[in-house]
């Protein structure tokens, strides 16, 4: 397995990057800043947003750290503000910013969790859709948008009701985004990657019981969880030229764990 990660030319283009304090949203914003971007870091979690934030401008890169909360609508226009008056423009937008899958059946379901889950979730993505489609369209030079689905936007999964409802919902934002901004040259896709080894990630099988090398054969045909800087390079394809004639898809990462 090689672990060489490779890098498009995107220099003088400008990404933001949701839920980069951690995990994939770390790895997605740390390899836009290695292509060249100028990146903003936004994260409700002050002190890993600004670590983040830190490690690509010490890697050489330009990064901008701004507090967010995406589940309030007023945070992602004040976000898309501030990018707009440091960077001058928005090109590229990560909407990866998620809360943990809840446990549980549909019959116990807990009505707090699950407007929670899909407050984040869900709502933030719809509403960094809104306020970064609005920027994209009044520039009138395009731009692509990424937007976090997963395996289980595909394949359903018993006992995550709140959480594979928001990724099925990410998946419908995204075509009905990419449909109704295809004349803009403002591309939406979704990324929907299977078991990645992320803090999220291992909470989430501690809550059912389970240790990542104890789950690991359930989770695809490699048998092991993928890190998230393989997510990363994902969205960097997606975020390039390369993908220049992809729109309104959902591209799966997953270890073939949607097909098994």
């Amino acid at each position: 397995m090689s672990s060489q990660a490779t890098y498009p030319d995107l220099r003088g283009k400008v990404a933001l990057v949701t839920g980069a304090g951690a995990g994939i949203g770390k790895a997605a914003a740390l390899a836009l800043g290695q292509a060249g971007c100028n990146v903003a870091v936004a994260e409700i979690n002050e002190a890993s947003g600004l670590q983040t934030t830190s490690e690509i401008n010490n890697a050489g890169g330009k990064a901008l750290f701004v507090l967010t909360d995406v589940s309030k609508s007023a945070s992602i226009k004040a976000l898309v503000e501030k990018v707009v008056a440091e960077y001058g423009k928005l090109d590229i937008a990560v909407n990866n910013a998620a809360l943990s899958p809840d446990y549980g059946t549909i019959a116990d379901l807990n009505e707090d969790t699950w407007e929670r889950l899909i407050g984040v979730n869900l709502s933030g993505v719809a509403f960094s859709l809104k306020w970064e489609l609005r920027q994209m369209q009044a520039q009138n030079t395009g731009g692509t948008i990424i937007n976090m689905a997963s395996a289980t936007s595909i394949k359903a999964e018993k006992n995550l009701p709140a959480y594979s409802t928001a990724k099925h919902g990410v998946v419908g934002l995204t075509r009905v985004a990419a449909l109704e901004n295809g004349e803009h040259k403002i591309r939406v896709n979704a990324l929907a990657p299977g078991a990645v080894s992320t803090e999220l990630t291992i909470n989430t099988l501690a809550t059912m019981g389970f240790s990542e090398e104890e789950y690991s054969p359930r989770v695809g045909l490699f048998g092991r969880f993928a890190r998230p800087a393989e997510i990363a390079q994902s969205v960097l394809w997606l975020a390039s030229d390369a993908s220049a004639y992809m729109t309104g898809s959902v591209m799966t990462v997953d270890s073939g764990l949607t097909i098994v």
